[in-house]
């Protein structure tokens, strides 16, 4: 019997991509606690921008992130965490803009936001749960199995 190669890659993505997305949701939140500020400090700009911005942000990460495990090599964190960065700033850009904001006012949060301590926030969760990611599609780990399930060869 071949040793498993890991976790699916789709499934390790899957993981990791809520893992990320929980991840962000708690950081933003004990962030905008601790600094007494919004995550998108721009007024007129709406819900709609914070909500475009998170999901694409989650989309960029999950497709990035399944790269990522495929190649299974820890220094792909760094590209999932640009393109997760990269997707919230468009989202807040794009949200803006289709829930009825001027396009400079979202440019302008896009730019806020990317200066600000949640920025850091973000890259810092999605880097870590890139590499939790990678790490789950790397890993060896069997289900366990009784002892009458083992074959001769895993002793």
């Amino acid at each position: 019997m071949t040793q498993p190669a890991g976790v699916a890659a789709p499934i390790a993505t899957f993981f990791a991509a809520v893992g990320f997305a929980a991840l962000a949701i708690c950081g933003f939140g004990f962030t905008s606690l601790v600094t007494d500020t919004d995550v998108i400090a721009a007024p007129g700009l709406g819900q709609g921008a914070g909500i475009a911005a998170m999901l694409l942000a989650a989309g960029a990460f999950a497709g990035a992130e399944y790269g990522a495990v495929r190649r299974g090599r820890y220094p792909a964190a760094v590209w999932v965490m640009i393109a997760t960065v990269a997707g919230y700033l468009a989202g807040i850009v794009l949200g803006g803009v289709l829930t009825g904001a001027d396009a400079a006012l979202a440019l302008g949060a896009a730019g806020t936001f990317s200066l600000s301590w949640f920025a850091l926030v973000l890259a810092v969760t999605a880097a870590a749960a890139s590499w939790a990611g990678i790490a789950l599609g790397r890993t060896r780990a069997r289900r366990p199995e009784w002892p009458w399930e083992r074959s001769d060869e895993d002793e």
